[in-house]
C-alpha cells in the first residue's frame, strides 16, 4: 500500500491549497460545496478517518475518538442528517487523543467555543438540536462521502475553498502535478502582469476562430 510523508504532504497541500489540488488530482476528489468551514481560515491536511452515524446518533464519533490514530482527521457520513452531532466537549477530547480536525455533512453547534480553541471543523450546518448514543453502523472503514470515497489513510485537505479528499495511492502524483500546475500559472500571471491577456496566453483567440 502507498504512504507519504504526512507532515510534508501537509505543508505542500496547505501552499498548494483545495482547488490546484482538486484539479492536479484529475479524480472525484472534491466534496459537496455545500459543507464548509465553520469559522473563517480553517484549514486541514491531514490523514482521513471515516466513519458512518446514524440520523441524528454520535455513538460512532464518540468510538472514534478512542480508535482514530494521532494526527487524523475525522470524516464523518451522517446521511446529511443536521443535529449537533458535535461541540466544545468533544472537541476538547480530540484535541487530548490528537484527532486534528472534523469534516462531517451533519451539523455542529458551540462554535465560538470551537472557533476559541482553534479547533478546523467543516459541516454543512449549526443546530442546538442533541443527539442520542445508540448505534454506530461503521467506525475506520472506508464510506462513500458526499462526491468522493474516503479510505482510512487518504489525505483530506480543506480549505476556504472547499474539500478534496484524495486517495492514498494518488497523493504524490497528485501533490507533484499541483506543484506543476502552480509553477504554470505563477509564470502565467507574472505575463499578465508584463501587459499579456488570458485570450492570449491560453490560446482562447484560436477557439472563437474555430466555433
Amino acid at each position: 500500500m502507498s504512504t507519504y510523508d504526512i507532515d510534508a504532504a501537509a505543508q505542500r497541500a496547505k501552499a498548494l491549497g483545495s482547488s490546484t489540488l482538486y484539479e492536479a488530482s484529475g479524480l472525484p476528489t472534491a466534496v459537496d460545496p455545500a459543507i464548509r468551514p465553520v469559522w473563517r481560515g480553517a484549514f486541514i491536511a491531514a490523514p482521513a478517518y471515516p466513519l458512518e452515524c446514524s440520523p441524528g446518533d454520535n455513538l460512532a464519533l464518540h468510538l472514534a475518538l478512542e480508535r482514530a490514530p494521532k494526527g487524523c482527521v475525522l470524516v464523518v457520513s451522517t446521511g446529511n442528517f443536521i443535529a449537533g452531532y458535535w461541540g466544545e466537549v468533544l472537541t476538547v477530547a480530540a484535541q487530548a487523543a490528537g484527532v486534528v480536525g472534523l469534516v462531517i455533512d451533519g451539523g455542529v453547534r458551540d462554535i465560538q467555543a470551537i472557533e476559541r480553541l482553534g479547533f478546523p471543523v467543516f459541516s454543512r450546518g449549526v443546530s442546538v438540536k442533541g443527539t442520542v448514543k445508540a448505534t454506530a453502523p461503521s467506525v475506520g472503514q472506508p464510506v462513500l462521502f458526499n462526491g468522493a470515497q474516503v479510505a482510512a489513510g487518504d489525505l483530506v485537505v480543506a480549505d476556504d475553498d472547499g474539500i478534496v479528499i484524495i486517495p492514498l495511492a494518488e497523493v504524490e502524483r497528485t501533490l507533484d502535478e499541483g506543484m506543476a500546475r502552480f509553477d504554470k500559472e505563477t509564470r502565467m500571471m507574472a505575463a499578465l502582469r508584463e501587459g499579456r491577456t488570458t485570450v492570449e496566453l491560453m490560446g482562447l483567440a484560436r477557439q472563437e476562430v474555430a466555433q
